[in-house]
């Protein structure tokens, strides 16, 4: 079996802190690479998997992750796009598994503000 990939996306207005959160969740990846394969990451926020854009982070050197700690701002860009409802747009959740499908992602993590939930 193939190791599960992970989806990362970053929403809201971002922060340092929120790229801190970045560098914790790929670093930790990383160090479990017998666990969890390559963490993708969304290009502005969900917009990034439905619109097939993602940031292959395990191109990116250790000290690129680990600056990310420090960086001010959304490291992959961010969005306020807000999913509706499956009854209002099963569509949109489908593609999304397909996305995440053809790139063997299993794992989702999201981070933002409140209204990111």
């Amino acid at each position: 079996m193939t190791q599960a990939n992970a989806f990362y996306a970053q929403s809201g207005g971002v922060t340092a802190v929120i790229n801190a959160t970045a560098c914790g969740l790929i670093e930790t990846a990383r160090r479990e690479s017998g666990r969890m394969g390559t963490v993708f990451a969304g290009r502005n926020g969900i917009l990034g998997a439905l619109n097939e854009e993602l940031i292959d982070t395990s191109r990116e050197s250790d000290a690129a992750i680990a600056a990310l700690r420090h960086t001010p701002g959304g490291a992959f860009g961010s969005c306020r796009y807000k999913l509706r409802s499956i009854d209002e747009s099963e569509r949109q959740y489908r593609r999304l598994i397909d996305v995440f499908a053809a790139h063997g992602i299993r794992y989702f993590f999201y981070n933002g503000g409140g209204d990111s939930q």
